[in-house]
């Protein structure tokens, strides 16, 4: 920062006695050549200007009727309704939140690796404002221009919430090591929650999807179609070669990139909204299955249980899933009545793995909690039994028979002694 700029910012602090403050005027943009500005204006591209410097700026208008993928951004409103409506437990929660408190946030980069030699080139965001959503996206020009970067940003935000696609393990530890190396020139990072959906996305969709990027959800999940979009991995060079040429063609083509993520990501958690609090009418068995197994693991019993009992109805195997995922649920509950019923439901409904694992859980729920050793005996044997057909490994295959080997025989000597 210029020692003008210092100074003019310690003016107010000056005076003295009862003297008004009066606010000191901004300074007139300074005399800057911007390489190519009409054509970045002809797109909405303005630039910013601070401390002899300046950044770009482009700014996008969508009404909420807008449709991106199978959702309207209205649908992003009835989705924050549902939250506060509705009484579940759930991470991706934005009960108490106001849609225009969440900031759905991406960056790109001049690389992926961490630390600082990677530069952040772009840094987009969108949120709700009103009846439409805005979305913005700051431009660094050249790499000496990270201080009106960072302040142009930091100035404008107003948010609790950070919605990001693997931006808690990629993007903002990216923002904060940036902001390291100027933040005795720029605002101080807020304070904020952060909705990562990568993670819920992957939970959700990894049975059916190879790859989790976003561009794999787009396409196979919220149907949105991309065109002539230029992929993710050559914007670094891109932007070296903007920064080599000044034209701005292939930085124009960066930014639709970036925004595409940007507004995925408003109809990627308004469907994880939808799925997760059983508004989707179209959610697949499995996806039932996976939500339910996911309010198991958060310890949300009840939710748990609301949604894996609607799987029980039809006999399958999602069906015999949901009832050991059930089962495991009780057993940590010391139900252990109810416990056993859904083991053996699995084990009478489910596939070889599924008969495998209740089969496993029924003897021991039969030896220390029943007390019936007779009927543990025969589970293990059973469970012997599939073990020795299951396709694995021959040290696997080894390791969990001796386990059950040594269960067995166990078993024999306690029944011999009672």
């Amino acid at each position: 920062m210029s020692l003008k700029n210092k100074l003019n910012r310690l003016k107010p602090h000056l005076s003295v006695g009862a003297q008004p403050v009066h606010p000191v005027p901004k300074p007139e943009p300074p005399s800057i050549e911007i390489p190519f500005l009409e054509k970045w204006k002809a797109e909405h591209v303005v630039p910013y200007y601070f401390d002899d410097s300046y950044c770009l700026i482009r700014e996008v208008v969508y009404p909420l009727d807008h449709k991106h993928g199978h959702y309207c951004f209205s649908d992003f409103l009835i989705a924050m309704d549902i939250w506060n409506r509705e009484k579940i437990n759930h991470p991706l929660s934005a009960k108490g939140f106001r849609a225009e408190e969440l900031f759905f946030f991406d960056t790109e980069t001049t690389g992926l690796g961490g630390g600082t030699g990677n530069t952040i080139f772009l840094l987009g965001y969108a949120s709700i404002s009103g009846d439409k959503l805005i979305l913005r996206q700051h431009i660094l020009p050249h790499p000496g221009a990270e201080v009106p970067l960072y302040q142009s940003f930091l100035e404008r935000i107003n948010y609790k919430t950070l919605v990001t696609y693997n931006g808690k393990s990629f993007d903002w530890p990216q923002v904060k090591t940036r902001h390291t190396l100027v933040r005795e020139h720029v605002p101080k990072l807020p304070e904020f929650g952060h909705f990562d959906i990568y993670h819920a996305a992957r939970r959700l969709w990894k049975h059916k999807l190879d790859r989790i990027k976003l561009t794999n959800v787009e396409q196979d999940v919220l149907g949105v179609e991309r065109a002539d979009d230029i992929p993710g991995y050559l914007a670094p060079m891109i932007y070296f070669d903007f920064i080599e040429s000044k034209q701005p063609e292939g930085m124009l083509g960066i930014l639709k990139h970036n925004e595409v993520d940007i507004l995925s990501l408003v109809t990627l958690y308004t469907h994880l909204t939808f799925q997760l609090c059983g508004k989707d009418l179209g959610q697949t068995r499995k996806e039932t299955y996976e939500v339910g197994r996911w309010f198991a693991a958060l310890g949300e019993t009840h939710q748990a249980e609301r949604v894996l009992t609607k799987l029980t109805a039809i006999q399958d195997v999602t069906s015999s899933k949901a009832m050991l995922t059930l089962a495991y649920q009780h057993k940590k509950d010391h139900n252990y009545q109810k416990a056993q019923k859904l083991f053996l439901d699995a084990a009478e409904s489910g596939g070889p793995l599924e008969q495998f694992t209740a089969y496993i859980e029924l003897a021991i729920i039969y030896e220390h909690r029943i007390k019936d050793l007779q009927l543990a005996i025969e589970f293990c044997e059973k469970a012997m039994d599939l073990a020795t057909k299951r396709k694995k490994t021959k040290s696997e295959n080894i390791s969990i028979l001796e386990q059950l080997e040594k269960r067995y025989d166990r078993l024999l000597r306690k029944k011999e002694k009672s």
